[in-house]
């Protein structure tokens, strides 16, 4: 039996900035590797990532050492980056805290080996010293080979698909401390490498590998079809040896080795190989099998002037707590290789210790002649695992990743915009799939990050949710026949009148007499002439759409030659008739009956919700109606052009029914780009947008995309918004859970080229906050109406619903 303390036996002589001189004379460049998202590529992303290796990696030295090392730790999330502030921040800290997930962390090391031969006996000992200061004679090699890594690590980051950095002492330090204990946390243990087992602390360790041409079947390939999500209807692709990454759902190490020999030196070796093999292959079928595959290896390396011959290892190195467990891992992974048509080799004894041992980055280039396969470069890196989990941003919208249902933030604001430039978004699921349980979910967090909102609400979908902030919320509510208290011409004092404020005015009234957003220019000097004329003769009187009204109907007939204005510019008949529907005793004189303007209410609000459900059906009215709002935000919450704010239009598609109301809202997407904000719509089918220059400026500055499920496909999704053939395949493979102890939706979330499907899983309380209709809802709202509190009427059905379980 060996005991192996790493105090003793230390490897690491010294390390300068990311790279080790080891004990045995090895220098060792360390990087930490940022995969893709899992799920989030398709079948050309894992070529492009096989190319991408290739590419980097070809002409590194002869005698070069590659070793990726991909770990894979059992964790409890501990929720330290979740917001635990508010009522429903807290319940969602608290309701994934210790949940199990796999930690996944990827490291690349390039060893530069003291003995370049790399023909090693069947077993060194790793620990053995060499002469001291050896590290110091290979200075000038030790140069040229960081540059040439420093070479390679800059081509795999300009691909942008992944990325590479140095890792620190510290890191080093860490991770060679992690591995020789055994990945036991908290103390300090004895590595026990006896013939019979590996056992580190209270950790039981056993290795699988491929260490022959023979392990392998006919051939692999960079990506393979992913049975879990591919139906009749679609192929959703995984890398080839997946299933030996994040779903293996184990503690386990992934070491896949590379060694970079000479071509002409390996080629002579094989056709020697195969010349004795053809003399001996008439004694049993396993030199048959030997021949036929080394006759293919050096076929493709003749075949292929870019051929790089190696020598290639993979094992897989596994632990548990308990003894037993390690067979039934160990079955696991040898199903996963069967998959593949690969013959994985099981080591046992001296054999067992020697692998364990020899995959530290330090000994990589230990391994004999023997536990190693020799193929072609392109070969070996289909055995590479090129993604990883959800990454998490350091702020954004919690939502959860597919593969744990572990929170993950999303930084769909993207300050920096690194990865979009417009940060409108839209929400596309039909009826009855969850649209504004989403948008609640979202804009409650916006909210509780101090960004502003404005909801234009034509289904009472967040009075519940605002009740939670009572006094950070207004909701204004149109009534038949009566108004929401917005005057436009509303001013404090004379100072107000700046050409901001009139330019903002004229716009107003052109879109109120139906001249739209953009009206000739002549037109808008002309009607910004009245209006300031308007407001210097009524002084401090008050001021209104009626009195402006009547400023021009009593002067009508020297108006314009007053004011220097050709009657070509100015339509003032026109322009009398037209208003005269919304003054005096005009059919919708009663929007503006106001003289004193109650938008100041909303000035201190942070919440802002306009519920204008009775005025859905009216075109008329509604386009008025989004008409005054739009004046109201512009006076109040877009003065301050740094304060974050969101304005969303629900039930978007009933606003859409009329073509004035779509140039309205085209108006937002303008106006939204000179202030620190956003616009949202919610639609049940991308169809409800017109096909029309208008809806296309919507759509083009609309660079978040959020999809629920829709059964009746997603086509007109992917041609209207250009998406790719994967981000189709991510949309058909979404699949709800609404069973069982954890029930979530999937969504498809774009932010810009960046596309995956998450999970929204929710605790009780947020859920019962979310809730927009049905018998919970109304029970909920009666405790409300009872108490006075939202958070109390949801936190006694909580208890009420448990006491009913």
């Amino acid at each position: 039996m060996s005991i192996i303390n790493i105090a003793t036996y230390n490897p690491i002589i010294e390390i300068q900035d990311n790279v080790i001189f080891a004990n045995n004379g090895n220098v060792i460049a360390c990087y930490q590797v940022e995969l893709p998202e899992v799920y989030s590529l398709s079948e050309k992303d894992f070529e492009d990532l096989h190319s991408t290796w290739f590419q980097a990696l070809k002409s590194l030295p002869v005698g070069s050492v590659i070793h990726k090392q991909d770990v894979y730790l059992k964790k409890a999330f501990n929720s330290e980056y979740l917001p635990n502030a508010t009522f429903l921040a807290k319940a969602t800290h608290d309701h994934f805290k210790g949940r199990e997930y796999i930690e996944h962390k990827c490291y690349l090391f390039f060893t530069l080996v003291r003995n370049k031969t790399l023909n090693n006996p069947k077993y060194v000992n790793p620990f053995r010293k060499v002469s001291k200061g050896i590290h110091q004679e290979l200075n000038q090699n030790v140069h040229s080979f960081i540059g040439s890594v420093n070479d390679s690590i800059t081509y795999i980051n300009n691909s942008r698909k992944m990325s590479i950095q140095p890792l620190d002492k510290k890191e080093i330090l860490e991770l060679s401390r992690n591995f020789f204990n055994g990945f036991n946390f908290g103390y300090d243990t004895d590595m026990l490498l006896e013939k019979s087992k590996v056992t580190i602390g209270n950790h039981h360790f056993d290795v699988l590998a491929v260490n022959s041409e023979v392990c392998f079947g006919e051939s692999v390939q960079t990506s393979k079809i992913n049975e879990r999500f591919t139906s009749d209807d679609f192929v959703f692709h995984q890398g080839y040896i997946d299933g030996l990454g994040l779903s293996l759902n184990e503690n386990h190490i992934v070491n896949q080795i590379i060694y970079l020999d000479d071509k002409q030196k390996w080629r002579k070796l094989l056709d020697k190989k195969i010349e004795e093999l053809k003399k001996s292959s008439n004694f049993g079928t396993q030199n048959k099998v030997i021949l036929k595959k080394i006759e293919h290896i050096v076929g493709q390396i003749n075949d292929d002037d870019n051929a790089r011959i190696i020598r290639g290892h993979l094992n897989i190195i596994y632990w548990t707590r308990e003894a037993r467990g390690l067979e039934s891992i160990g079955s696991r992974i040898k199903s996963e290789f069967k998959e593949l048509d690969i013959t994985p080799y099981y080591p046992r004894g001296e054999e067992r210790k020697n692998y364990i041992l020899n995959s530290y980055p330090c000994f990589a280039s230990n391994f004999s002649n023997e536990d190693v396969y020799v193929t072609d470069l392109k070969h070996a890196l289909c055995l590479y695992l090129n993604n990883t989990n959800y990454r998490t941003d350091r702020q954004g919208i919690i939502f959860n990743d597919r593969e744990h249902n572990i929170p993950v933030l999303k930084d769909v604001w993207d300050e920096q915009k690194k990865r979009i430039k417009a940060r409108n978004f839209a929400i596309f699921a039909p009826t009855g799939e969850g649209k504004s349980f989403l948008a609640n979910n979202i804009l409650r967090q916006y909210f509780e990050m101090n960004v502003r909102l404005v909801i234009i609400d034509l289904g009472g979908s967040y009075t519940k949710f605002a009740s939670l902030y009572p006094e950070q919320y207004t909701v204004l509510r149109y009534e038949s026949g009566k108004n929401l208290g917005i005057n436009p011409f509303y001013i404090s004092n004379l100072q107000d009148v700046s050409p901001e404020r009139l330019e903002d005015l004229s716009v107003f009234l052109f879109e109120l007499i139906g001249e739209g957003t953009q009206p000739k220019k002549e037109q808008s000097v002309a009607l910004k002439k009245i209006l300031h004329a308007y407001y210097k003769d009524r002084g401090n009187a008050p001021h209104s759409l009626d009195s402006f009204y009547t400023y021009i109907e009593s002067q009508r007939e020297d108006l314009l030659t007053k004011l220097h204005i050709h009657s070509d510019y100015f339509n003032v008949e026109g322009f009398l008739h037209i208003l005269s529907e919304y003054v005096r005793e005009g059919l919708y004189s009663f929007l503006f009956e106001t003289s004193e303007d109650q938008s100041y209410k909303i000035e201190d609000k942070r919440l802002i919700v306009f519920e204008l459900d009775e005025v859905k059906d009216n075109k008329e009215i509604l386009s008025v109606m989004l008409k005054l709002i739009k004046t109201a935000i512009q006076r109040t919450i877009w003065q301050n052009k740094e304060e974050k704010g969101i304005i969303l239009f629900d039930e978007f598609a009933k606003q859409l029914k009329f073509e004035n109301v779509l140039e309205s809202v085209e108006f937002y997407y303008q106006a939204i780009r000179k202030q620190e904000g956003a616009i949202g719509i919610i639609l049940q089918s991308i169809n409800q947008l017109p096909d029309n220059s208008t809806s296309a400026s919507i759509l083009e500055n609309t660079q978040v995309i959020y999809s629920l499920n829709n059964e009746k496909g997603y086509d007109e999704l992917k041609n209207r918004l250009s998406l790719s053939s994967h981000d189709l395949n991510q949309l058909k493979s979404i699949k709800n859970n609404l069973s069982g102890k954890r029930k979530y939706t999937e969504i498809f979330i774009k932010i810009g080229k960046e596309s995956n499907i998450f999970r929204l899983e929710v605790p009780q309380e947020v859920f019962s906050a979310y809730l927009t209709n049905g018998t919970d809802n109304e029970a909920i709202m009666a405790l409300y109406n009872k108490s006075g509190c939202m958070e109390t009427a949801i936190k006694e059905f909580i208890h009420l619903k448990s006491k009913e379980l």
